[in-house]
């Protein structure tokens, strides 16, 4: 017999419910913010064949929907605090689905210091589709925009860039440059692809540091593209300096380049640090644990930033991952 919403809320959700939340038998939640600090939100959606395959853990894509926000509120310098979720439910979605679910949302509720205020939940033909937003608090007046950038700041990214992307590969069992990497190494890219690891340690520093930020959920050039225009700015990106993902690193084919670059699912961290607070940066992530590379600088210019590779310029078919439309949709 198929769940129905008060099922569903009841015996799933409902456990999760935190303070402010009134146990889901209100209509909306409640948040308390000190005086001391803004409330910032964000939104992410994710959906079965676009952002997950169905075969994928539920567990991890509980983990997946809740990280792409944390994600976002890390680049934004805030601190998680609380979400709401929304759920598109498909009828192929059993009891067990569910109950692995929720396993994984509260495994990172206890990750992240997060705790559900609310939600709904709806029938869809196709899915499941989880929307969630997500709450976090940063100091005053200090969120960290997209658009504080300016001239001669020096861009840094953390992590390994392209591993989301190789991992997606080997899931679709696409052939490629991937398959002569060890077994472990293999398993650790589809896992990030699975999971995503939001670099929360760096909210505090980019807060301290850096003069605009973003994460990187569609790809390290488009959306690099999106920072330097936000700032009213272009940039040079020098390819050699951005960390691949481990094992392809070292490859001399600039269609694995661009499609290491431009793939999405790193969420990793983008940000312009001014030069003379650069020092401060890197030494900061480094006790942090939180690998920084300096990929570039930020230019007074207008055009489309430039992407070299050894002093030449990188052709790239596309700039980033872009969600479009399938025929016959608006």
């Amino acid at each position: 017999m198929p769940l129905d919403e008060r099922d569903i809320i009841e015996r799933f959700f409902r456990p999760l419910a935190g303070e402010g939340a009134f146990g889901l038998l209100d209509d909306a939640g409640r948040l308390d913010v000190s005086p001391d600090f803004d409330l910032v939100v964000t939104t992410d959606m994710i959906a079965c064949k676009v952002h997950f395959l169905p075969r994928d853990p539920p567990f991890s894509v509980a983990q997946k929907a809740l990280r792409v926000n944390v994600s976002d509120l890390a680049a934004k310098g805030a601190e998680p605090l609380a979400y709401v979720i929304s759920f598109g439910i498909s009828s192929e979605i059993e009891e067990g689905w569910l109950a692995d679910f929720v396993r994984g949302l509260k495994a990172d509720h206890a990750r992240f210091g997060l705790r559900l205020l609310g939600g709904d939940t709806v029938r869809v033909p196709d899915g499941p589709i989880i929307s969630v937003t997500a709450h976090g608090l940063a100091p005053k007046g200090r969120m960290v925009h997209r658009s504080g950038g300016r001239p001669g700041d020096l861009l840094y990214v953390s992590g390994l860039i392209g591993a989301g992307a190789v991992g997606l590969a080997l899931l679709k069992g696409e052939a490629g440059p991937w398959d002569a990497l060890p077994h472990a190494r293999r398993d650790a890219l589809i896992a990030h692809y699975h999971v995503p690891q939001p670099r929360v340690e760096l909210a505090p520093l980019l807060v301290a540091y850096a003069s605009a930020a973003m994460d990187i959920s569609d790809g390290l050039i488009g959306d690099c593209d999106k920072l330097a225009a936000a700032s009213g700015c272009s940039a040079d990106i020098e390819v050699e300096h951005v960390p691949l993902a481990e094992g392809l690193g070292a490859t001399d084919d600039p269609a694995l380049l661009a499609r290491l670059i431009t793939g999405g699912d790193d969420y990793e961290i983008l940000a312009a640090v001014p030069p003379e607070k650069a020092p401060g940066f890197e030494s900061a992530a480094e006790e942090a644990g939180v690998p920084m590379s300096r990929i570039g600088v930020l230019k007074a210019e207008s055009a489309a930033p430039r992407v070299t590779w050894r002093g030449s310029d990188l052709n790239l078919v596309a700039r980033a991952y872009t969600h479009k439309p399938q025929e016959g949709t608006a």
